[in-house]
């Protein structure tokens, strides 16, 4: 069975185009003009039980649109629509006991209660009773490592305290579906991998199908065994992430500074960009081609090196890249 499946689904706006100038002004008041934005064009997608996929596109793509009206929070204006065999525009409160959502621009916490007492409040709305919701309290504080500013006010929190508080509260009633947008924006490298594997582990030993949408590249690469893009409303790319490894996160962007100025080598499946003065260099490195191990060596046998620090490409080079080739 599909945990998620979509056939022609569309979605529409109608907005009011703004008039500019004075005449213009008085003739929008009497007669205002309006416009068809189409949000999402024709998506069909299936999503098996506990697949874990990452819905990645440029801002303005239609990401959000397409999971809001998963959720049931938006209607579709056209197509067909199915999450866990219900229709999210009919059945929404019946589904929304069975599925958990982190939206980055919309908190699911009281911002002025701690968030143990939003937990407590979520536990309730969902039904869950008062020894599990201890337990599942407690698992979720010690793996995401809660417990310094579980009484804080959630106004008062960094970004990555509040994401991971908001990452707690979507799994506290065991949902079957995790709807989570950008969960690890802000958070340093343990905090993300302690939330990687958690996820990985709810997708494994309870067969929860996640769709994750992030900036993050290494988000894609451990967690999701299949990437679909989307641009302007309609899939441009459906395929596995190993197929996306290989032909598109096959490179490492190294940045490195040095105590004096230095030139460096060429080197094939290298590209160079040097700051003037020589004092800073960034290089990515297409690791098929040149193992990332071997860069580091020629980089120390220059001498003089104070920082390097090796990083994926942004997603936005990433999904540039799948553009430039057309999606193929």
């Amino acid at each position: 069975m599909h945990a998620i499946k979509t056939q022609n689904l569309t979605k529409t706006y109608v907005t009011r185009i703004k008039a500019e100038g004075l005449a213009a002004g008085f003739r929008a008041l009497i007669r205002p003009e309006r416009r068809a934005v189409e949000a999402v064009r024709g998506i069909s997608l299936e999503v098996g039980r506990g697949e874990v996929t990452a819905f990645i596109g440029p801002n303005g793509a239609g990401k959000s649109t397409f999971i809001k009206m998963l959720c049931g929070i938006l209607h579709p204006t056209g197509g067909e629509l199915s999450v866990l065999g219900m229709s999210p525009a009919r059945d929404r409160r019946r589904l929304a006991m069975r599925v958990g959502a982190v939206f980055g621009q919309r908190s699911q916490l009281w911002l002025h209660l701690p968030a143990l007492d939003s937990f407590t409040l979520l536990a309730a709305i969902y039904e869950v009773g008062e020894a599990e919701r201890r337990r599942r309290v407690g698992e979720l504080t010690e793996r995401l490592g809660l417990g310094g500013f579980l009484k804080v006010p959630v106004r008062k929190l960094s970004l990555g305290q509040r994401i991971r508080c908001e990452v707690a509260a979507s799994m506290l009633h065991d949902p079957e579906i995790l709807f989570l947008d950008e969960p690890t924006i802000g958070l340093d490298v343990v905090v993300k991998q302690a939330i990687r594997e958690l996820i990985a582990e709810r997708s494994r030993l309870r067969g929860t199908t996640v769709l994750l949408t992030s900036h993050d590249p290494s988000d894609v690469e451990r967690l999701c065994g299949r990437a679909v893009v989307i641009d302007r409303g309609t899939v441009v790319l459906d395929s596995s992430v190993e197929r996306l490894k290989s032909e598109y996160l096959g490179r490492k962007v190294v940045e490195v500074s040095f105590a004096a100025p230095q030139a460096l080598p060429e080197m094939p499946g290298v590209e160079t960009e040097s700051e003037p003065g020589g004092m800073r260099a960034r290089l990515t490195v297409d690791i098929a081609a040149r193992p990332i191990g071997e860069v580091m060596e020629r980089l120390s046998a220059l001498g003089g090196v104070r920082d390097v620090t090796i990083s994926d490409p942004p997603m936005e080079e990433i999904i540039a890249a799948i553009f430039g080739k057309g999606g193929a």
